[in-house]
């Protein structure tokens, strides 16, 4: 695979001295097209060998482009802000916003390489992150995102070289570490290594441009060249009318069960016993959230439902037995010019919380397939899709050990009639009636439907829907804190169960 790149590839200082401003008027024309179109996002992975230039293959791309326009990320040993979140939250609070550059030096299949090298972890585990890759990518394509991968690669041989020659020079001796000899012993594994990620991961939507590393002005024009061609290429499509993507139908359930109507919109709780219940359960929530180890979890309680449904009165009793600084609650409303520049899961990874956290979503990544999909905000291939997306999102999530829990708070058609009339009437509680809640009720089956495809395809074991019979408040906010209790309880003894070795020392 690697021996296209052990050529020996040159290029003479006059070639290159004639080249290079060409190039670099080339790159700056379309990287300004790009900003003023803003029509998606480049996203440059720069992976490879030590010593094969990566570093400065990224200094010399900032040096010929506009550093208005293009942003660098040396994506090193991850801070402690990060190893309290998933491995992926610090790529995605890095992307570019469209119309924008990103340029990765290091990435998310670095500490998967590194893991396996220093068999840390299995095959399996190796195939399972490079899947992970693969479907990350795979959803900032279909997003708009060009990603752009480089390997920088040097042969056995010219990698010793190199560092002999950095080690020579007082001035570059610094840049060769007792680590960079290490992974040189052990060059034979990396190179194993690196092939069967470049093999698993050079995608039709995002394939691997191996490049040979040895002479600085071969790798120079070779990236340059590269990153000028895919930017033209896909402007060009960009400014061209593109025919509708078309998905394959909505598959019904097997038993064609619609979940919403199996519901008991009967119970009740009259005052007096709803009283001793909540004080009980927010007692026990406030318990469980001081639990010694719940600083090794952290809490997403997501909350959907039907307008006037009680969302807000349930986060409200959640809330009312936490600690004000350990908590966070995200109103989610139609996406800010910011948030419309990235891709669509951006503005929720970005609110993910550090352990000892609980976060609670008031409407979610779930918009995709509810509104999004029923109003006709976004193409059915792109609702059909966020299925997949939203669970991986959420997997990736509990492999962290975030607790996710997931609540439709569900009322029947007459009720939210009698809860809007009651809010127009009622002088502190219009400003929770608008238009847009006259008009989703009118779309009544269609919003029941996409709720019961949403539940059938986002009900997974690690994150499964708590449906709530909410016509009722008092019933609906007990059931939503004793769900969110037990599910807290289930999670810390597994924490306990887990050892305390593994409790100490978290992970990297």
């Amino acid at each position: 695979m690697f021996e296209s790149a052990e050529l020996g590839h040159k290029v003479k200082k006059a070639e290159y001295d004639k080249e290079v401003p060409a190039l670099r008027e080339a790159l700056l024309n379309v990287q300004m097209e790009l900003a003023q179109s803003g029509a998606f996002q480049v996203i440059i992975l720069i992976g490879g060998l030590d010593g094969s230039g990566r570093g400065a293959t990224v200094n010399l791309l900032n040096e010929w482009m506009d550093p208005r326009h293009i942003q660098s990320h040396g994506m090193g040993e991850p801070s402690d802000e990060e190893l309290d979140r998933p491995m992926m939250w610090r790529f995605w609070r890095a992307l570019p916003p469209k119309g924008k550059i990103g340029v990765f030096l290091g990435s998310w299949y670095t500490w998967a390489i590194l893991n396996r090298v220093k068999g840390k972890t299995e095959a399996a585990d190796l195939e399972q992150s490079l899947e992970r890759a693969k479907r990350l990518e795979k959803m900032l394509v279909d997003e708009g995102a060009l990603i752009i991968k480089f390997w920088l690669h040097l042969s056995k041989e010219k990698q010793a070289k190199r560092f002999k020659a950095l080690e020579k020079d007082p001035h570059t001796r610094w840049r060769v570490t007792k680590r960079d000899w290490k992974h040189y012993e052990q060059y034979d594994t990396f190179r194993e290594v690196h092939e069967i990620v470049i093999r698993h991961t050079s995608t039709a939507e995002a394939p691997w441009l191996i490049v040979e590393g040895e002479d600085a002005r071969y790798r120079s024009l070779t990236v340059g060249k590269t990153i000028l061609k895919a930017i033209e290429e896909r402007l060009q499509l960009a400014n061209s009318p593109m025919p509708k993507a078309l998905a394959p139908p909505l598959i019904p359930p097997i038993d064609n069960l619609h979940l919403l109507k199996t519901l008991d919109m009967t119970q009740a709780l009259e005052k007096r016993t709803y009283k001793a219940k909540l004080a009980k359960y927010q007692a026990r929530l406030a318990e469980l959230t001081r639990d010694p180890k719940f600083k090794y979890m952290s809490v997403i309680a997501v909350f959907e439902g039907n307008d006037a449904a009680g969302k807000g009165g349930s986060i409200r009793r959640i809330t009312g037995a936490l600690d004000a600084r350990f908590y966070q609650v995200i109103p989610i409303a139609a996406p800010t010019e910011e948030e419309r520049a990235q891709p669509y899961l951006w503005r929720f990874w970005r609110h993910l919380p550090r352990k000892g956290r609980v976060t609670i979503f008031d409407r979610s990544w779930y918009g995709r397939v509810l509104v999004e999909r029923v109003e006709g905000f976004c193409a059915e291939i792109d609702w059909m899709r966020a299925y997949s997306e939203i669970n991986e999102f959420e997997a990736q999530m509990v492999r962290h050990n975030l607790l996710v829990v997931k609540y439709w708070l569900a009322i029947t058609k007459d009720e939210q009639l009698r809860r809007f009339k009651d809010r127009e009437k009622t002088a502190f509680k219009t400003y929770k009636i608008t238009d847009e809640d006259w008009r989703n009720r009118e779309k009544w089956e269609q919003y029941e439907q996409a709720v019961c495809d949403m539940v059938d395809r986002t009900s997974t074991m690690v994150a499964p829907w708590t449906l709530i019979e909410a016509n009722n408040k008092n019933f609906a906010r007990i059931k939503v804190l004793k769900t969110l209790c037990d599910r807290i309880e289930i999670k810390l003894k597994e924490l306990y169960e887990s050892g305390i070795d593994y409790l100490d020392k978290p992970k990297k």
